[in-house]
């Protein structure tokens, strides 16, 4: 049942059985303060194995952050890769996630990267670049060579 535009709870713990469904449930499940997520989804989450973790009250723009984040993951890395099992899986992201804070520019840091890395502004005409293949060649991080 959708009530005004939401979905049911009923509807969301289906959905979560389905997403789940060979005892291949996440750590951890991060979801909003919506009234679809009561208590009776709280509990489904937990039977699985899961630990439910909470947006901070009153910090709707905690979800946005965790979406874009979950987007960019998609856009960059899933939506290229056929992912194997869950091992891959994780691996992946291991990856990424190394990929995101330490090689991947964000206009947000001025085009910097989470980790710090520097951006090389002063470089001679006769430099050469090198390439360095991140996420299995997907993207690359370019460097002066030494």
């Amino acid at each position: 049942m959708i009530r005004s535009g939401l979905p049911a709870s009923t509807w969301v713990i289906q959905q979560l059985r389905e997403a789940f469904p060979y005892d291949s449930a996440p750590g951890y499940l991060i979801f909003d303060r919506g009234t679809q997520f009561n208590e009776e989804v709280v509990d489904t989450v937990k039977s699985f194995g899961t630990q439910p973790k909470r947006t901070s009250f009153r910090s709707p723009w905690q979800n946005g952050v965790a979406e874009r984040w979950v987007g960019n993951c998609r856009r960059d890395l899933l939506d290229h890769v056929i992912v194997l099992n869950e091992r891959h899986l994780k691996r992946l992201m291991n990856e990424y996630v190394r990929y995101y804070h330490e090689d991947r520019t964000h206009l947000a840091l001025a085009k910097g990267t989470p980790g710090g890395r520097e951006a090389v502004t002063n470089s001679g005409v006769g430099s050469r670049i090198i390439a360095m293949p991140r996420l299995g060649g997907l993207h690359h991080r370019y460097d002066l060579a030494a």
